[in-house]
C-alpha cells in the first residue's frame, strides 16, 4: 500500500519506525518538523507537495486540535475507495466524517509500548470499511504489537482507560516501587534494576504459563512467609483492587467526555 502519514510526532514515529521494519508498503510523511527520519520515507512539508489520489491509507497522527483545520487540504491525496485511519485520541468517527465525508474510516487507539514494537492497540472501524481495508490497516497496526478488534466507539474510550492511559499508572506503580526499594537500602540504579527485572520476569512467567494469575500468587506466597507478610499489606480491606477500579473508571469518563 501507499500509505501517507500526516504528523510525525512521538506516536506517530514510533510507529513508523516499526513499520519500516516490515516489507511491502510506501509510505510518506507529511509534517513541516520531521527530523531523523527512517532512510527510504518521502517526506514532504504541507499539503500541496502531494500529489492527487496517490494513498491508499491516510493516517491521522496530529493532535485532535488540529485536524479541522489540517486535515481538509489532506483529502484529495486519497484515492478513490481509500481509507482514513487516525489515532488521534478523543476524535470520534462522527467528528471525522463531517470532514472528510462518509468514506471508509478506522479509529486506532495505540499505547506506548508501540515505540518497542510491544504495544496494544485497538481498533474500531466504521461500516464504510470493506472486509479488506481491515484486514490490511489490522495487520499494518500488528506490527507494532497486539492488535485488538472493537465493536463500538465505546469499547475504544474502555480500552483507552486499561490500555492506552495504562503505561502512565505502570510508570507510576514502578516509580512508587522504586522508592520502596531505595528505603530498604538500596541505591537508585540497583533499585531500578531490581524492579524493572521482577516485573518484567513475573510478566513474561504468567504470560508463558496457562495457571491463573491467583495460581501463579499463590505458588510464590508461603503460609507466613515473607510474601504472605507484604502481600497482606499491599491486599488490606480491599484497597488495591477499589484503587485500580477507580483509575480505570476515571480514565473511561474522561475519554468519553473528550470526544
Amino acid at each position: 500500500m501507499k500509505i501517507l502519514l500526516i504528523g510525525c510526532g512521538k506516536m506517530g514515529g514510533a510507529m513508523l519506525r516499526q513499520w519500516v521494519n516490515h516489507d511491502g508498503n510506501q509510505f510518506t510523511v507529511a509534517d513541516p518538523a520531521a527530523a531523523d527520519l527512517p532512510e527510504g520515507i518521502t517526506h514532504v512539508t504541507k499539503a500541496t507537495s502531494l500529489p492527487s489520489a496517490e494513498f491508499d491509507v491516510i493516517v491521522i497522527a496530529i493532535k485532535p486540535q488540529m485536524i479541522a483545520d489540517l486535515l481538509p487540504d489532506y483529502i484529495p491525496a486519497l484515492k478513490a475507495g481509500g481509507c482514513f485511519v487516525s489515532i488521534a485520541a478523543g476524535c470520534s468517527i462522527v467528528t471525522l466524517a463531517n470532514i472528510v465525508g462518509e468514506g471508509a474510516i478506522i479509529r486506532v487507539m495505540p499505547n506506548l509500548a508501540a515505540m518497542v514494537g510491544m504495544g496494544v492497540s485497538g481498533l474500531y472501524a466504521n461500516p464504510a470499511c470493506t472486509k479488506q481495508q481491515i484486514a490490511e490497516v489490522t495487520a499494518l497496526i500488528a506490527q507494532t504489537g497486539r492488535c485488538v478488534p472493537l465493536a463500538s466507539e465505546d469499547e475504544i474510550d474502555r480500552l483507552t482507560a486499561v490500555s492506552g492511559s495504562g503505561p502512565g499508572y505502570v510508570f507510576e506503580i514502578m516509580r512508587s516501587y522504586v522508592e520502596a526499594a531505595k528505603s530498604l537500602g538500596f541505591d537508585e540504579k540497583t533499585s531500578r534494576a531490581l524492579v524493572f527485572d521482577t516485573i518484567s520476569g513475573t510478566v513474561e512467567t504468567a504470560r508463558q504459563s496457562d495457571a491463573s494469575l491467583e495460581d501463579l500468587r499463590n505458588s510464590v506466597t508461603s503460609k507466613n512467609g515473607t510474601t504472605q507478610a507484604g502481600l497482606d499489606e499491599l491486599r488490606r480491606d480491599g484497597q488495591l483492587d477499589a484503587l485500580l477500579n477507580d483509575t480505570a473508571q476515571a480514565a473511561y469518563r474522561r475519554a468519553a467526555e473528550l470526544k
